[in-house]
């Protein structure tokens, strides 16, 4: 899965459970532009990958789905 399906399906997943991306980085501790670059691909480091643990634990939902 591409990082844009990725991204479409937490958007996706937000609106379900009435999140915004911004919620969802406040949450985490970061910013909403930090998050949407992880989510796209655009940051790819050790923390940005633990972020997107996370992200996908308090979603739900899987890279690989």
């Amino acid at each position: 899965m591409s990082h844009e399906e990725f991204s479409i399906r937490v958007r996706a997943k937000l609106r379900e459970v009435g999140m915004t991306q911004t919620d969802l980085a406040n949450h985490l501790g970061i910013t909403q532009p930090y998050l949407s670059d992880i989510l796209l691909g655009r940051r790819t480091g050790k923390k940005a990958q633990e972020h997107l643990k996370a992200v996908q634990e308090i979603l739900g939902i899987k890279r690989g789905d």
